[in-house]
Order: structure tokens, then C-alpha cells, then sequence
């Protein structure tokens, strides 16, 4: 692929504000850390030292799960429509946020042991992220229409959304106090000695995603004339809905379910970019929904001071207008 040099300096931008808003992002809590506090509680960690403390335990776990966060949902998004061939298209709105929600339900509130651990919950998010995602995958088989998939999927987060009711209601108080606070969405969760970890889920992803450059090329021409090209469809698809629930099923297990993110950011990238190469497309959604997170979470703590918002709630509130406003340019 020859890149113009648009695209390039574009890029370029992107890799250059990112470390800016994580910058932003640690220094927007009310104590006042210097950036050599940064350095050092990575370097030259000293526990006695309450400044260290605060930017090790509170303030890198937060800002590295905002980048991660922001980065698999767009890219996680992108791979939805294109599959779908839908730019509405997206892990929340397809139900697939839905199922890795449901099944962590059923770890909090089953009062099973192992469920309820860092591990049974990480595990049962990626199974119901993946049980949806072959669903939504089977309906898209039969179903042609691109507004009827949509509704499906709306339908299916419905359905979920009854049975965790019913699991709601027979949980006892602090199970059920838990789940409240985990669906809610919150990127302060992760723990230092957790972001190795992750930080491997999550490259398995990226990684994996931008070795499906060329099949998602492929299918931005339709899934017919795909396999007139010599595309493996039905392999391809169960690729990327893997991807899609390692990076859904991570995401949703630590920071609750994020809406919007996954639906409006491939799409704004796209029209930055004016470009269908998903090489570009897969890094820039990564930088933008990094940078975009960060910048929503920076927001949080410093209103933190008047009032709590979840960022479950703040992705809605800036999310939604825009995906109205795609639904009205695509209409045009």
C-alpha cells in the first residue's frame, strides 16, 4: 500500500496527541504530580512516598486502562462493520457488549468462588462475547437487511437485559451492590500488577487484527464478490468475531460495558481519513479511541469535585449526538 503523505502527517498527529491526553489525563486529579513523579514510581519506586503511591497504584493503572479501553472498543468497532458491511454497526449495539455483560452477571451473581474472581469473570466475559458474536454472525446470514440485524441485535441486548433483572432480583445485597457499580462502567479497576497481563490480551488483538488487513480489504466490496476474490468467508468471519470478543470480552470484565465508543469513533476516523485501507484504519481507530477515552476520563476527574459520572455515561451522552448525526449524513 502506498501512503499519501496526508495520511502520513495525519497519523503522525495522532501519535502525537495520544501521549499528549495521557498527559492531561494524569494530571487532571486534584492532587498536584509532577511528571518526574511519573518517571520515578516507575523507575525508582519509593512506598514510602505518597506522590509515588498515588501516580503507581491510582493514577497509571487508570490512565493505561483508559488507552486500552478506548483502543480495543473502536478497533473491535471497526472490525463489526466492516464484517456487517454497516456503519452502524458495533459491539454495543450488536449485543455482543450484551452477552460479555450477561455472563458476568452470572459471575457476580451466582456466589460460585472461582466465577467471582479477576480470572472466572475475565473468562466468562470472552465466552459470552464470543456466544453472541457467532449469534449475531448466523442471524447476519439470513438476515439481508442491514436495519433488521440492527434490531436483532437490539432485541438480543433486550433479552439479556431481562435475564439480569431476573438474576438481579434474586442476588443477595452485596452481590447485587457489585454488579451496580461494575455496570456502571469505571476505568479504575485495574491494578498495577494487572497491566502485564492485559497489556498481552490485549496486543493478541491488535496484533491479530492487522494480520485480517487484507480480508477486511476484501469484504468492504461486499461479501460475494469477496469470495469471488478467493476469500475464506466463513474462516474470515470467525477470525474476527474471535478478535472482537478477546478485546470486548477484556474490556467489559474490567471496565463495564462502554457504549458509543465502538460505534462512533471507526466511523469519525473514516471520515478524517476519507480512506477504506484498514491498515490506516485499524491504527488510527487506536489512537483516536485512546485519545478520545482519556480525554472523557480526564473530563470525569475534574468535575469529580461536583459530581460522580460514570463513563459508561459520559461516552453516552457525547456518543449518542454523534451517531445521530451520522444516522442523518447517511440518510442524505
Amino acid at each position: 500500500m502506498i501512503i499519501s503523505q496526508r495520511h502520513k502527517w495525519m497519523i503522525f498527529i495522532f501519535l502525537l496527541l495520544l501521549p499528549i491526553a495521557a498527559m492531561v489525563h494524569f494530571m487532571s486529579g486534584h492532587l498536584d504530580i509532577s511528571f518526574s513523579n511519573l518517571i520515578n514510581s516507575l523507575f525508582n519506586f519509593d512506598e514510602t512516598n505518597t506522590n509515588h503511591l498515588i501516580a503507581r497504584e491510582v493514577r497509571i493503572p487508570r490512565m493505561f486502562t483508559a488507552i486500552i479501553a478506548g483502543a480495543g472498543l473502536s478497533v473491535a468497532g471497526l472490525l463489526m462493520q466492516t464484517l456487517f458491511n454497516n456503519p452502524l454497526a458495533g459491539p454495543y449495539v450488536l449485543g455482543i457488549n450484551s452477552g460479555a455483560s450477561l455472563f458476568v452477571a452470572f459471575s457476580i451473581m451466582t456466589g460460585i468462588p472461582f466465577l467471582s474472581s479477576d480470572l472466572g469473570i475475565i473468562t466468562n466475559a470472552l465466552i459470552g462475547a464470543m456466544v453472541f458474536g457467532l449469534i449475531i454472525s448466523l442471524f447476519s446470514e439470513v438476515v439481508r437487511s442491514q436495519i433488521s440485524l440492527l434490531l436483532i441485535g437490539i432485541m438480543l441486548g433486550s433479552f439479556t437485559g431481562a435475564i439480569v433483572s431476573m438474576l438481579e432480583v434474586s442476588s443477595d445485597a452485596s452481590e447485587l451492590k457489585v454488579f451496580t457499580l461494575w455496570s456502571l462502567g469505571s476505568l479504575s479497576r485495574i491494578e498495577f500488577g494487572q497491566i502485564p497481563l492485559i497489556s498481552l490480551v490485549f496486543v493478541v488483538g491488535i496484533v491479530g487484527s492487522l494480520f485480517l488487513i487484507k480480508p477486511l480489504n476484501l469484504l468492504i466490496l461486499g461479501q460475494d464478490q469477496a469470495r469471488l476474490l478467493g476469500l475464506n468467508y466463513k474462516r474470515t468471519r470467525f477470525i474476527i468475531i474471535a478478535i472482537t470478543a478477546i478485546l470486548i470480552g477484556l474490556i467489559t470484565a474490567f471496565c463495564g460495558p462502554i457504549a458509543f465508543v465502538g460505534l462512533a469513533v471507526p466511523n469519525l476516523v473514516r471520515i478524517m481519513l476519507k480512506s477504506q485501507h484498514h491498515g490506516l484504519l485499524i491504527v488510527s481507530c487506536a489512537f483516536i479511541g485512546g485519545i478520545f477515552v482519556l480525554l472523557c476520563d480526564a473530563l470525569i476527574q475534574a468535575m469529580e469535585n461536583y459530581m460522580l459520572i460514570p463513563i459508561n455515561v459520559l461516552t453516552s451522552i457525547i456518543g449518542a449526538p454523534i451517531v445521530v448525526l451520522l444516522i442523518l449524513r447517511k440518510l442524505r
